[in-house]
């Protein structure tokens, strides 16, 4: 068994998987597949789509990631409740209205087979220059965005949906969005702990079961390293916020990884400096830098120790939450997607929030 494979999340090119794709994730026992929007049809297709991806599973269930935060960051636009921006339901000043939300979507989100849900953002929105996290973040202070972001991981992991706090240390302060640059963050790590760190902290008081390390350089913790390849940063998220649980990287075909590295490079030393999966949206990528971690083994550049420490973190959540995977009866959709009494409760949040908006505009 390749237990390197575990290490590694993929995208796949379409909304069904080809042959290879197939062989790839199961001679390789490939950790997650993460999807996009275009992976997705209906929630029948996606369904089928991730019953075929788990017939490549070996001895646990493959992670099935989305980045489903709601608001213009939603992969799934038809059929799907669609979920407020997380500025706009914090608005509603009720985290007990966004934890319900939440496990609608979750719900939904489960029943096709989605169990990793890349959300939420936990960044403090303290820069209104910042357009990359703007209204994904639930506030402009560390009160509100930590209450918010401890309904959302109750409500999803209540659900059957991994949750994942996002974008540590704090994407809300950049301006340079990682997609396309390499942004720079110039706190002290006084400033960072007083604020950045506080929702993040509050997300593993909430037991959540992954967080995603940011592509940004960090005065405070080094200058030198981008924090996805950063020792240091790895630590203080383990050793100051008292983490010990999967650390996933954000996706590495992003140009603030990819302009600087090469594939196989950024993978090693991903894996070195502290993340437990690394994520490629590129699955041709993905297949590289899975070499590059082969071959640092080989080479004794990667410890076996290490290597089992990152495997065992997964193999033991896997056994927790993921257990062994029944393939999703397809007529049994309908019950989730027809009823009658979330798309009620959907639409009066809404209508409420149109309400917030439009009385702060009066």
């Amino acid at each position: 068994m390749n237990e390197l494979g575990q290490l590694v999340m993929t995208g796949v090119s379409s909304t069904t998987l080809s042959d290879e794709e197939k062989n790839f994730l199961e001679k390789e026992n490939i950790g997650g597949v993460i999807l996009f929007s275009h992976n997705f049809e209906s929630p029948a297709q996606l369904a089928e789509l991730i019953n075929s991806i788990q017939s490549c599973r070996n001895e646990y269930p493959l992670y099935i990631a989305v980045d489903n935060e709601g608001g213009r960051v939603f992969r799934f636009k038809d059929h799907f409740s669609q979920l407020p921006a997380a500025l706009d339901i914090s608005k509603l000043g009720s985290p007990k209205t966004c934890f319900h939300v939440s496990k609608i979507a979750a719900e939904e989100l489960a029943a096709c087979g989605i169990n990793l849900n890349l959300a939420p953002v936990c960044d403090v929105w303290n820069n209104p220059k910042n357009k990359v996290i703007g209204d994904r973040a639930y506030g402009t202070d560390t009160e509100t965005v930590s209450k918010f972001v401890s309904s959302v991981i109750r409500g999803f992991q209540t659900s059957n949906v991994l949750a994942c706090a996002k974008h540590f240390p704090g994407h809300g302060c950049t301006t340079k969005d990682s997609h396309f640059d390499l942004p720079l963050v110039k706190k002290t790590m006084k400033e960072l702990e007083s604020e950045e760190f506080i929702p993040f902290e509050k997300a593993v008081k909430s037991r959540v079961e992954f967080i995603m390390m940011s592509h940004m350089i960090v005065d405070a913790f080094d200058q030198e390293n981008p924090t996805t390849l950063s020792e240091k940063a790895y630590q203080i998220l383990r050793d100051k916020l008292k983490y010990n649980k999967i650390i996933i990287t954000d996706d590495m075909d992003m140009k603030a990884i990819s302009d600087r590295y090469s594939i196989e490079d950024a993978a090693v030393k991903a894996i070195e400096a502290g993340a437990t999966i690394i994520e490629y949206r590129d699955i041709e990528n993905a297949k590289v830098a899975l070499e590059a971690l082969k071959e640092a083994k080989k080479v004794k550049k990667l410890k076996n120790s290490v290597i089992n420490e990152k495997t065992s973190l997964v193999l033991k959540n896997k056994k927790t939450f993921l257990k062994d995977y029944k393939p999703i009866y397809i007529p049994d959709l309908q019950k989730v997607f027809n009823s009658k009494a979330n798309q009620n409760f959907m639409e009066e949040i809404r209508e409420k929030i149109t309400e917030v908006k439009e009385s702060s505009t009066d």
